[in-house]
């Protein structure tokens, strides 16, 4: 047992263990300054609401209010570590600046009001515009961070009681593409590998996944595979040296927007040193012969010359993929958010296709998540989806939810897939959807092209409602604000991207007059009298169990069956993952073993996409492609990027996260630990372009694209040439004066999305740089300590301090330091 400043030391003490051994416990606990175990009145179940790792953990309660936070030691995922998010960001929960009464806008400015009058003005205005235009006035955009139970019920409120096509989510921001890869390549959604896979594998390959700094625990227990016997060797794909780089086997930086070509570059030597499993292939597997084909275009030197990767790394990278006898992929924001996302992503799932490398121990694929409850958001049917995994194109999938949900079938929306984000800023912007009800997420920092994106919100003929815990840059524009309760204030449960579901139970009361969510969501079905078609309320359940039980029911007999979980089972226990069911009572834990996939034509969740174009394949080409439900292989051509550098812009400009924030900073700017840790935006430079410029560590720049500018300090580190880093967290809510000279990252970015999974493309604008003026003292607000670490040493170590320090207690025979 001992005290680590888990600023310093992000992924804590080492706990080695070797392929195939349990991967040892390790409890974090971290309580309010002065305060020991015995204070505590008494802890709650619950997991991680700051991340998409989904670690379990209790929550410690003194007078009424969270103080602190413990691991679940019993729990698969994390064997009670904690991400530093979650050691500190519960302070967020007890923050003065929570919302506790409803707003709404009068003269121009937000007053608050009572929930009676609040609710009327937002059922009335539904009213109104069902009765003008109909459902096609009215969008809702939610987030990543509620519960499943939250999900379902605003998909039964909006898709069968409304009525609209206009629902998204903003895990289009950042799981969309693990979505679209895995219905492209299997046919439907689900994670087919296990965090387990990191005991067993003997390779781990993580294409545009820092790993280190969003999914930490889960980084933690691949750094104690390498520091044990045997351990796996590592491939990175990152244009940042991350400290996923660091440890890598090979590290592969390509020029951003490169990553198909890259891909197939990998697979033209893995099929071609014949690295494939054929028996696999014909059992199981259609489109092989057209990927062999393409890939035979992208020998290592013609991606060289494309990639800026040395073609001797290609091989290197590729024997070591290629020769794994257990080989774990995972892949995220590096792929999903770039160019041609989906096709790079699809890639990755041929590499285990043609390995034959699925449903084994150690043996799987990770399409992550970059947000807690993302994977609900799929699954219920809040993020353009029909729930339990149901396909839009089959009449047979509607009619059943249908039944379900007690409707008739015509009235579910699904002439056309729901309306993603950036097709609803379209019609917003047109003035066609005139109602926006934004739940739990600031797409006034997080979306693309921020000018734009206030523009079109702060518009005078659209009402917008914005459901949230603080006044965040989106609630300012808000005609109103609902205050909600968040983690630790409501009950419900939420499945982390490899299919672990969790209960997370209400701990204290929320703030003043907040409410749950789904308590909102449901007060809004009743006021507006939303029935189903023998005229009984459309949403029959009052609380989250109930919304859990009715949940179970629909995604009985689908691919994310619930029906064995309940929340007594997962009461004091570990996290189960799904499909549960009287056949697998205890969960299963890797999808698709011995070659069976959810494909088959009359069950699948989707006929598939072109990758290139996103054009929808009819129920009849996936007939004729794939009659007998198996997995498939979908090869593309690399495409440049639309957006390339130029003389005057000469940098690409990529974006993405710190290890020590989450999202807009809504909760970790308000953890002390963690905004010292990360205080301010800055930009990454590698050394040679800094001397190049002539500009120095800590200097101000201005980063311009055809969209505005940021300023920000210089962080010179181990990027690549060519290419700068900012952290896209920073907003204006602390400081609304930082707008005029620009500080949040997607000023920058553009208004372009993947056509396959329409996640919009954050990692490939052409950018200016100037310098502004020097540093007096040679500073930057980087963290050293992560992917921003500085390239030569200077800057002084990120600490947290005392109040930073977090209780370890390692297992009976004891962990290395």
């Amino acid at each position: 047992m001992g005290r680590v400043d888990r600023i310093a030391e992000p992924w804590g003490t080492r706990t080695p263990y070797g392929p195939g051994e349990t991967w040892p416990t390790r409890v974090d606990s971290h309580l309010a300054d002065g305060l020991t175990d015995e204070d505590v009145d008494r802890w709650v179940q619950s997991a991680s609401i700051l991340h998409s790792n989904g670690d379990a953990l209790d929550i410690a309660v003194k007078d009424g209010r969270i103080v602190g936070v413990r691991g679940r030691a019993v729990d698969r995922v994390n064997r009670g570590r904690l991400d530093p998010k979650d050691l500190y960001g519960w302070q967020a929960n007890n923050s003065r600046e929570r919302l506790t009464r409803p707003l709404v806008r009068r003269g121009g400015k937000l007053v608050e009001t009572d929930w009676d009058t609040a609710m009327d003005l937002v059922v009335s205005r539904t009213r109104e515009l069902l009765e003008e235009q109909g459902p096609s006035a009215i969008g809702f955009y939610n987030t990543g961070q509620l519960f499943l139970e939250d999900y379902y019920t605003l998909g039964l409120i909006a898709h069968g009681g409304i009525r609209t096509i206009h629902v998204d989510g903003n895990t289009r921001l950042c799981t969309a593409t693990a979505a679209a890869a895995l219905k492209e390549s299997f046919a439907s959604d689900g994670q087919p590998g296990s965090y387990a896979d990191i005991d067993h594998a003997d390779v781990i390959a993580l294409f545009g996944h820092n790993m280190a700094e969003t999914q930490v625990v889960t980084w933690s227990r691949i750094l104690d595979r390498l520091a044990g016997p045997n351990p796996p060797e590592v491939v990175c794909v990152d244009p940042r040296m991350t400290p996923v780089a660091r440890a890598a086997t090979v590290h592969l930086a390509p020029k951003p927007g490169t990553n198909v070509a890259l891909m197939n570059g990998l697979l033209h030597e893995i099929i071609g040193n014949g690295w494939i499993d054929q028996d696999y292939l014909d059992a199981h597997v259609v489109g092989f012969e057209e990927l062999r084909e393409r890939v035979a275009e992208y020998p290592p030197e013609i991606v060289a010359g494309i990639c800026d990767v040395p073609a001797e790394r290609i091989r290197e990278a590729a024997r070591v993929i290629g020769q794994a006898e257990r080989l774990l992929s995972t892949v995220l924001q590096g792929f999903y958010q770039s160019h041609q996302a989906t096709a790079a992503a699809v890639q990755v799932n041929n590499v285990h296709l043609v390995r034959g490398m699925l449903g084994r121990p150690g043996c799987g694929i990770l399409q992550m998540n970059g947000q807690p409850t993302a994977e609900n958001t799929r699954e219920a049917g809040a993020d353009g989806d029909l729930p339990a995994f149901r396909n839009w194109s089959n009449d047979a999938h509607v009619a059943d939810l249908a039944r379900i949900w007690n409707v008739d079938p015509m009235s579910i929306p699904h002439y056309a897939p729901p309306t993603h984000i950036m097709q609803q800023l379209r019609y917003l912007e047109e003035g066609s959807i005139r109602m926006f009800w934004v739940i739990c997420t600031n797409p006034a920092v997080s979306l693309p092209e921020l000018r734009r994106i206030r523009s079109i919100l702060s518009q005078e003929r659209l009402f917008l409602v914005v459901q949230d815990i603080f006044l965040t840059e989106t609630a300012e524009l808000a005609d109103v604000v609902l205050p909600a309760a968040t983690w630790g204030e409501k009950t419900g449960t939420f499945t982390n991207a490899d299919r672990t579901v969790h209960l997370s139970e209400k701990a204290v009361d929320p703030p003043g007059e907040a409410r749950p969510d789904m308590d909102i969501l449901i007060d809004f079905a009743h006021r507006l009298g939303l029935e189903d078609k023998d005229g009984a309320p459309l949403v029959k359940w009052s609380d989250p169990e109930g919304a859990f039980e009715a949940w179970k029911e629909c995604s009985r007999g689908r691919p994310c069956d619930y029906t064995g979980i309940t929340y007594d089972k997962l009461r004091g226990g570990s996290g189960i993952q799904w499909p549960c069911t009287e056949d697998s009572p205890d969960g299963t834990e890797r999808l698709y073993a011995d070659g069976r996939f959810y494909s088959d034509p009359e069950y699948c969740e989707s006929y598939g996409r072109d990758i290139l174009t996103g054009a929808p394949f009819e129920e009849s080409d996936y007939k004729a492609m794939n009659p007998d439900g198996k997995a498939i292989i979908r090869a593309a051509e690399f495409v440049p990027p639309h957006e390339m550098p130029s003389r005057d812009r000469p940098f690409i400009l990529i974006t993405g996260r710190t290890l020590y924030h989450f999202h807009t900073r809504t909760k970790t700017g308000r953890a002390p630990q963690l905004q010292a840790a990360a205080p301010e935006v800055w930009v990454e430079m590698s050394p040679g372009d800094a001397g190049r410029l002539g500009v120095g560590e800590g200097d101000l720049l201005e980063v311009s694209t055809a969209r505005g500018s940021v300023r920000a300090r210089l962080r010179i580190s181990e990027i690549r040439d060519g290419v700068l880093f900012l952290p896209f967290h920073y907003g204006y809510w602390d400081d609304p004066g930082a707008v005029e000279n620009g500080r949040a990252a997607n000023e920058l970015t553009l208004t372009d999305w993947d056509p396959a999974s329409k996640q919009p493309i954050f990692k490939t604008a052409a950018a200016a740089v100037r310098k502004v003026r020097l540093s007096r003292r040679g500073r930057s607000p980087a963290p050293t300590t992560t992917g921003s670490a500085p390239a030569t040493p200077g800057p002084a170590p990120t600490r947290g301090g005392r109040t930073a320090e977090v209780q370890e207690t390692l297992p009976a025979d004891g962990g290395a330091r």
